[in-house]
């Protein structure tokens, strides 16, 4: 199976690193003209740079804050004014760690912003258009905590779970337009954020930080941490013609860590 992706334009948000990036290479590597979205200019001019144009596509990119949702709003919404987006893939960063009962009203705000509204927000401008043309892909990098809720993440526990049910009620409404929607529950992959978690875990257990590393591959039936290049795959898969039966699903890239059905 060759998946050819030439002609169709990708928004990628968090695209500078983790699985953003990877995400962005391949699709770009599939011939997509990528969109990087992210709010650090320098590393977005690297990396529109960098990528690779087997198509000769000449890619974007749009340097907007997820922290901020009124400057977000403002920015994202110009953008759609004048620009359109064949496949979206919604990727943000992760609120603060902490448990339920150290986080306010304020956190739960601050975490719904920039995990939530930023993805309606976005998705929302891209519909139009999808819909007019009568095609779409509608991708949501997630997490396997909205099936399994994981010590100390609580914002990201709660409104990832809250994205993944609205990636599932879109995915109804919009199939009959050509349009699909899917979820990516993410497993631990080498990212800077995982490494940021395991920091903290390693300080508040008073252990090495090599320790957690272990702990959490023992933990993984292939007993090792993703690489963001795997994810990737799934997600250009997603983004292909070939997956114009997938939609509403829930799929987990996680090496088996998910212990539920």
């Amino acid at each position: 199976m060759v998946i050819d992706l030439k002609n169709k334009t990708a928004w990628v948000g968090g695209a500078t690193s983790g699985l953003g990036l990877a995400v962005a290479q391949q699709l770009a590597a599939s011939g997509a003209r990528v969109v990087a979205v992210s709010r650090n200019e320098e590393k977005l001019k690297n990396l529109t740079e960098s990528l690779p144009t087997p198509c000769q596509q000449k890619h974007g990119y749009l340097q907007v804050d997820f922290g901020n949702f009124e400057s977000f709003r403002n920015i994202v919404g110009s953008f759609f004014e004048t620009n359109s987006v064949d496949i979206m893939v919604n990727n943000t960063s992760g609120p603060p760690a902490g448990t339920v009962s150290q986080k306010g009203e304020d956190d739960y705000q601050s975490a719904f912003n920039l995990l939530f509204q930023t993805v309606q927000y976005s998705t929302s401008k891209a519909l139009p258009y999808m819909q007019k043309k009568q095609y779409g892909r509608i991708i949501n990098l997630t997490s396997r905590t909205v099936k399994e809720p994981v010590e100390n993440l609580a914002l990201s526990n709660v409104i990832r779970a809250a994205v993944t049910t609205w990636g599932k009620t879109l995915a109804s409404e919009v199939a009959k337009d050509n349009i699909t929607v899917n979820n990516i529950l993410t497993g631990n992959f080498d990212t800077e954020r995982l490494r940021s978690l395991f920091q903290t875990t390693a300080q508040n257990q008073n252990i090495p930080v090599e320790a957690v590393y272990e702990q959490s591959k023992t933990a993984i039936p292939m007993k090792r941490l993703g690489d963001p290049g795997e994810l990737a795959n799934v997600v250009t898969f997603l983004a292909s013609e070939q997956a114009s039966y997938l939609t509403g699903t829930s799929i987990a890239v996680d090496g088996g860590l998910i212990r539920s059905l």
